[in-house]
Order: C-alpha cells, then sequence, then structure tokens
C-alpha cells in the first residue's frame, strides 16, 4: 500500500471523525489500520482489540480496518459490536497491546470515526498527527496477522456488575438513544434488582427517537417525561456509544457532571481520604468547594476525556469527571469513561442511603450559571485570541487560572473562555450566586472578547 493522505479535519484531538464519504472514507479506515499497526510493532506489541459500535457504516469500516492491521502482522481480537467502554476493558481483559473503537459517538447518522489507546493509554493529540504523517510516508511494517474472534460482552457485563452492591430495591427508567449500549444493558438490568424501564433500547444508527446526546437537555424530555410519569427514582440516559452519561432525579431535575461528581465524590472519598478528584475547567465551583468540605484534594484540569485520563494517572486520583459527562472510576475499575459503570455505581451509593436522589442533589448549594457558549472563531486564530485575553488579564493583575484557557475568579464568582479542541470556536460559561452578579460576568467576559478582537454577540 502506497501513502495515503487523509483530509485534514477528520485528524482531531482525541479522535479521528469525519463524514462518511465527504471527509472519512473506506480507504482512511484501511490507512489508519497501517499506520497504526506499524506503530503497535515500533512498541513491541503484537496484538490490538478492535470493537464497533451500532452505526450503518461501522462493520464496513471495521472490515476495512482490520485489513489494515493484518497487513501489518499484527493480530485482532474481533470483540464485536458494543460500547467503546466494552473495548476500553477488553484491552485489559485480554492484554492486548492497543484498541480502535470504530463510533461516531453522538454525531449525526452520517458521522463516523475511531477511539485509540495504546500500550494501556490514551491515543491523542499529536500521536494522531503522527499517526497522519506515517499514513502519508510510511514505511509500513509488514506481515501476515490474523483473526481471532473474541466476542467481550458478556465478560464485560460480569465484570461492571462485580462492583455493583445491592441495597433498597430502586425504580429506573433507562434511555439508550437507540445507541450501542442497548443489548448490553439488557443483559445489566437481567441481574439487577428492583423496576427497570428501557427507552430505545433498539441498537438503531439513524436514532430515530432523538439524538444520543444526553448533555443536551431537549435530548432527555422522554426520559424525564417516562420518571415524572411512572413515579421512578431516577432516570439513566446514555450517548451513542456509552462513554458519557446523562442523570435526572425522581422529580425530573437534569443532574449535570459536576452535580453528579459531587454526589459520586462522597462515596469515593470515604474509602480514600484525602485523595485528589479532578474535574475539568467548566466544572462549577460548588463541586471543587464540596470535594475540599469531603477531604478530598480538588484539582482542576483541562478539558478532554484523554487529557484529564492522563492527569488521572499522573496523580492516581480514585475518581474524575468532565461537565459533558464523561466520568472516570480508578477505585475498583480501570481509569477509563464508561457510564454504564458510573451509572452502577451511582445505584450503589442510593441503594445504601436512606435519602432520594432529589435529597442529595438539593443539598447542594445552588448557583446561577450560563449554558456553554459559543462564539465563532477560525481553527487558526482561537489560540491566539486566548492569549491575547491571558496577557491582558496578567497586565491588569486579575485572578485567573490559565490552565485550559481562562477561567477569571471575582466576587461575583467566576467567568470562563477557552478554545475548542474539536471545533473552530471559542468556549464560555459565567457562574454567580444571583442574577445582578451573572449580568456582571456576562459583561466582562463580553469587554474581554471585544478586547480579543473577537466579535460576540449579546448573550
Amino acid at each position: 500500500m502506497n501513502g495515503h493522505q487523509f483530509n485534514p479535519t477528520i485528524l482531531r484531538e482525541y479522535d479521528i471523525r469525519g463524514i462518511i464519504d465527504e471527509t472519512l472514507f473506506e480507504a482512511d479506515a484501511e490507512a489508519i489500520g497501517r499506520a497504526f499497526g506499524t506503530l503497535l510493532s515500533q512498541q513491541g506489541h503484537s496484538n490490538v482489540a478492535v470493537g464497533y459500535d451500532g452505526r450503518e457504516t461501522s462493520p464496513v469500516l471495521k472490515s476495512a480496518l482490520v485489513r489494515g492491521l493484518t497487513a501489518t502482522g499484527i493480530d485482532v481480537f474481533d470483540i464485536g459490536m458494543g460500547p467503546t467502554p466494552m473495548l476500553y476493558y477488553s484491552t485489559y481483559a485480554l492484554e492486548a497491546g492497543g484498541g480502535i473503537m470504530i463510533t461516531g459517538s453522538h454525531n449525526p447518522p452520517n458521522h463516523n470515526g475511531f477511539k485509540m489507546m495504546l500500550g494501556g493509554k490514551s491515543f491523542y493529540g499529536d500521536q494522531i498527527q503522527e499517526l497522519g504523517k506515517l499514513s502519508a510516508k510510511g514505511p509500513f511494517a509488514e506481515g501476515e496477522g490474523k483473526v481471532i474472534d473474541k466476542p467481550t460482552r458478556t465478560d464485560y457485563v460480569t465484570r461492571i456488575l462485580k462492583d455493583f452492591n445491592a441495597g433498597r430495591d430502586l425504580s429506573v427508567v433507562w434511555d439508550c438513544g437507540n445507541g450501542v449500549t442497548g443489548e448490553t444493558l439488557r443483559q445489566v438490568v437481567a441481574k439487577l434488582p428492583g423496576r427497570h424501564l428501557l427507552l430505545f433500547d433498539e441498537i438503531d444508527g439513524t436514532f430515530p427517537n432523538h439524538h444520543p446526546d444526553p448533555t443536551v437537555a431537549e435530548n432527555l424530555s422522554d426520559l424525564i417525561h417516562t420518571v415524572t410519569g411512572t413515579g421512578a427514582d431516577l432516570g439513566i440516559a446514555f450517548d451513542g456509544d456509552g462513554d458519557r452519561i446523562g442523570v435526572v432525579d425522581g422529580i425530573g431535575r437534569i443532574l449535570w457532571g459536576d452535580q453528579l461528581l459531587a454526589i459520586l465524590s462522597r462515596e469515593v472519598l470515604k474509602n480514600h481520604p484525602g485523595a485528589p478528584i479532578i474535574a475539568d475547567v467548566k466544572a462549577s465551583q460548588i463541586l471543587f468547594d464540596e470535594v475540599a468540605k469531603l477531604g478530598g484534594k480538588p484539582i482542576m484540569w483541562r478539558t478532554g476525556h484523554s487529557l484529564i485520563k492522563s492527569k488521572m494517572q499522573e496523580v492516581n486520583a480514585p475518581l474524575a469527571g468532565e461537565m459533558s459527562g464523561h466520568i472516570f472510576y480508578n477505585d475498583h475499575y480501570y481509569g477509563f469513561d464508561d457510564a454504564l459503570y458510573v451509572a452502577l455505581r451511582l445505584l450503589n451509593i442510593l441503594g445504601a442511603s436512606g435519602q432520594t436522589l432529589e435529597n442529595m442533589r438539593d443539598e447542594l448549594p445552588e448557583m446561577i450559571n450560563t449554558p456553554e457558549l459559543r462564539f465563532a472563531c477560525p481553527d487558526e486564530e482561537k489560540f491566539d485570541a486566548v492569549t491575547r485575553i491571558q496577557n491582558t488579564l496578567a497586565d491588569e493583575g486579575a485572578d485567573f487560572s490559565d490552565i485550559d484557557g481562562v477561567r477569571v475568579n471575582t466576587e461575583d464568582g467566576w467567568w470562563l473562555l477557552r478554545a475548542s479542541n474539536t471545533q473552530a470556536v471559542l468556549v464560555a460559561r459565567c457562574e454567580a450566586k444571583d442574577d445582578a452578579g451573572l449580568a456582571r460576568l456576562k459583561s466582562q467576559l463580553q469587554s474581554a472578547l471585544k478586547k480579543a478582537g473577537v466579535d460576540a454577540p449579546i448573550f
């Protein structure tokens, strides 16, 4: 195989992802296999686990990927169709040198992509760019690898259930959004006590009921209606490939990623006093304060699941999470984002408690905040714009963190501005104790954008 050029837009920060037959093609999948197989071989690995989601294009991409991998002499463990966390799990269970998941995650039906692990760690950032360069120039390893069928779903279900502790019976509504979690979840709930109602658990890559992204409130409307209509204790939703979670309480209120992480932290910090808990820069100050109050060490880190996972390994944190619904357990588990496992750990907490989820949510202080605000900014300009704002804030003597963009602290609360790693946008958020404070923070944010030459609409 000669060198292969990818459309540069598909080589993202955390994965390879594009639009089928526009920016991402079957030939790309084979080239990814050749290049990744070569990297595996160079690092002394001889095998890789491969899984795929329920999208209509995933089987074709899998076949092409496997052709490329085996052509480099790498053996492929074919784990079958299932959630991305099942693929992550398989790399540990099978002691594989790496893993590749074919998934479009929560993107529209005509999108697809590849999430990768190498040597037990996330494969991201500069590594993905290097894979692109290797694909273009070679040389590639050569050999005759074989495909070994290793269906993993049953083992994976057994593993995540291992850490479930049955307490009081709970009534739970689950929304799979027609993503790839459906078949796996059916096996899980068959082993759980209590009452369980599954919504949209038929795997359908066209997503006929709603988009499989649990961080968008409108995608949770069916879940909320069913929870409140049936008197369930809570509702749990998954994204398209099962690595992100959404939760609603018994009265239909959404718990965002930072609120969920605050509740999960209670159990973890009881078992690991003083441990670090990581959250991304978009998380509420309430979370960081709650972790400190529980005796933990709150760590604010950069947004991005691969970045969070790397930081977890560095500081040996037992728990981490993002506003996007990626939650990572390194406590009794492997440190990757697994929404089904997180759901079971949440059920452990509720089952062992006399409190309801709404009680637990009400114990957290109330803050007023904006949703994520997004402002168009060209890829070649967005990081420079943030740097200009950092310099201005430093000159003004402002209290801010530059871990990921700028997070500015004031008496009213905080505002955040960072460059997206995946889109041509700047992302902002504000949080205050009251409406007047929020208005002042918004004004400060707009002023900073204006000084940086970014056209920000009134919000």
